[in-house]
């Protein structure tokens, strides 16, 4: 996040923030916050960081694409 009413230094957030709204949280009711919280929670955990393909990471998933980087360190 970044300077106040400076969309351009924080694009990567609201990217994201984007995402989360419109792939889960409009299609979501939630009854309590707590089941706001655990619903999010899994969305970045299992489905964000480990299953969907992000183009800006070569189409990999943001775990996969640190494993690819950091087997690429490895060996260099």
């Amino acid at each position: 996040m970044s300077r106040k009413g400076n969309c351009w230094d924080n694009a990567v957030a609201e990217s994201f923030f984007h995402t989360l709204k419109t792939e889960l949280v409009y299609q979501t009711t939630y009854e309590t916050k707590a089941e706001a919280n655990q619903s999010i929670f899994e969305f970045i955990e299992v489905h964000y960081n480990r299953k969907r393909m992000h183009s800006a990471n070569n189409y990999l998933s943001p775990v996969d694409y640190e494993e690819k980087m950091l087997r690429y360190e490895s060996a260099a």
